[in-house]
């Protein structure tokens, strides 16, 4: 497959076990492949793409399964992470390469973990935004989840339930999606001591919390469109699988119990993001489950949508890293 240049991005489709991974390619090198969160798309790494290009990088942003133009299979255990993992594999060798750095954002942060997890030989060097890594193990997810919260509900078990977070979404895409990333976003998140948008109040719905009218720096009318035209052609529920396969990543991955990724690392978290500080332990665990860790950096101030909300300096701190890859 040619590659491009570093003028412009190139959308492509290449085949996947699911059928089809959509992707966006820009520039010529080593390859990054670059994984998005909950609730966005390829999109999500638009300041990143021209930048790893310009540094000498081929970068390539992914939609992963159920997003976007990539495959959206009906089957709900279909979305577990070692399928998804597999897909990472194919985008590899559909791009004719032979290794690759991974970078992943929220819940493309655990797929980039485990794609290096399982498949080390493959993935060289993982960076992580966002979410830090947590080995596989420990208690089973959806009991830990119930517990949290007391008589309210914690958004995880709240997503778990098919075709619950659907009905609260769908009706009005673009305005929940809005919303929802004011609610994670600095300057835009309730203040402290403000009913929590991470949790749902008995009988009502995870949007009751978010913010109205209040779109964050970072999301122009242009941005919203771009997310929600995805999402308002493809419904909710591909998405949303991803939280619905917990307990079977949990069995799937009995067998890397505790695992360290031994591959050189990167972790970048935002100071305000309870991703990041919720997860305090497990950064401070980086020496041992992290032990290729080389570049950790907190940004100040900064909320859940890292690389879009700093892009500048999201785009220097993976930029210095990848260089001491080389």
């Amino acid at each position: 497959m040619p590659r491009t240049s570093a003028v412009s991005p190139t959308h492509r489709l290449v085949p996947s076990p699911a059928g089809r991974t959509h992707l966006v390619e820009q520039g010529d090198g080593p390859l990054v492949l670059l994984l998005h969160g909950f609730p966005e798309s390829w999109y999500a790494w638009r300041h990143q793409l021209p930048a790893l290009a310009a540094a000498g990088y081929r970068a390539v942003a992914v939609d992963v399964r159920g997003y976007g133009r990539s495959s959206r299979p009906a089957a709900v255990d279909a979305y577990r992470m070692l399928e998804l993992v597999e897909d990472n594999v194919a985008v590899v060798e559909a791009l004719g390469e032979r290794s690759a750095v991974v970078i992943g954002h929220d819940w493309g942060a655990s797929i980039a973990a485990t794609s290096a997890l399982v498949r080390p030989e493959l993935f060289r060097a993982v960076g992580l935004l966002s979410v830090p890594y947590t080995p596989p193990g420990g208690p089973r997810p959806g009991e830990v989840f119930a517990r949290m919260g007391g008589d309210e509900e914690f958004y995880v078990s709240y997503f778990q339930e098919p075709g619950r977070a659907e009905a609260e979404i769908e009706p009005d895409v673009r305005g929940w999606l809005a919303g929802f990333y004011a609610a994670l976003s600095a300057g835009t998140m309730p203040e402290a001591g403000a009913p929590d948008p991470h949790f749902v109040g008995r009988g009502g719905k995870l949007r009751d919390r978010f913010p109205v009218g209040l779109p964050p720096d970072w999301l122009d009318e242009a941005d919203l469109d771009a997310y929600a035209g995805e999402f308002e052609r493809t419904g909710m529920t591909g998405a949303l699988n991803r939280y619905r396969n917990m307990d079977r990543d949990w069995q799937d991955l009995a067998g890397f119990a505790d695992a360290p990724v031994t591959q050189p690392s990167l972790f970048i978290g935002g100071s305000l993001d309870a991703s990041t500080t919720w997860l305090a332990d497990a950064i401070e665990a980086y020496p041992t489950t992290l032990p290729g860790l080389t570049a950790s950096h907190i940004l100040d101030g900064c909320g859940h949508f890292l690389q879009q909300e700093r892009p500048g300096e999201t785009n220097r701190l993976l930029i210095e890293w990848l260089a001491d890859l080389r």
